[in-house]
């Protein structure tokens, strides 16, 4: 089994990280998150690498994660989410009084929805899906178990948490979900976050101002 390693791509126009992950032996490679810019960026490495698209998963509904949405839709890639966000996929405007004036929001139209606690095959790799809601109420991360990392949405920063002053936010929510699901990872499991750099789970338990284990 080929071992994953995401690659990070931090976009405008809020600096939101796309990641990708390839796989050489399957010449395929999965997406997570959408931010503006990010169907092309992700084309061109199609392009260079020959690899196809297997899917494009998102974190979760908020505008800065999926304004390329559509883009990835109407390319015939199929779209992973959890339904907590569901509101916010399908019908953006919603969340016009925390967006950027201007911005063109489409909706999204999420092929699969996800729950807590399923195994996800990504790129034939186990990936376990655990609800870190309180950021947003559909808020998810991405285990790759074998691999020791996790893509975590804007649950958690290096040294930070995910805003709570938005509908649908908790901040005893969010720390619930950080201690709970997030703190009970394995101490040296790389944490990806949705902006800023990586860390690990054992620097944030010890570390973190916002959520201390």
């Amino acid at each position: 089994m080929d071992k994953l390693q995401p690659q990070c791509f931090e976009l405008p126009p809020l600096g939101t990280n796309l990641y990708t992950v390839a796989s050489e032996k399957r010449q395929q490679l999965a997406v997570f998150d959408a931010p503006l810019n990010g169907f092309a960026t992700v084309e061109n490495l199609l392009v260079r690498s020959g690899y196809t698209l297997e899917g494009l998963y998102l974190t979760h509904g908020h505008w800065d994660h999926t304004l390329d949405a559509k883009k990835f839709a109407d390319h015939g890639t199929p779209l992973v989410g959890h339904p907590g966000d569901r509101t916010f996929f399908e019908d953006p405007s919603v969340m016009a009084a925390f967006a950027m004036p201007g911005l063109e929001m489409p909706p999204v139209k999420v092929d699969r929805w996800l729950r807590h606690g399923e195994e996800l095959e990504i790129l034939g790799h186990p990936v376990e899906v655990r609800e870190v809601p309180g950021h947003s109420p559909g808020s998810v991360l991405f285990w790759f178990k074998e691999d020791g990392f996790a893509i975590s949405g804007d649950a958690l920063f290096r040294r930070s948490v995910g805003r709570t002053d938005f509908p649908g936010c908790s901040f005893e929510e969010l720390a619930s979900s950080i201690r709970n699901q997030i703190y009970s990872l394995p101490p040296e499991t790389l944490l990806y976050p949705g902006h800023g750099p990586a860390t690990t789970v054992g620097e944030e338990r010890g570390e973190n101002p916002f959520v201390m284990a």
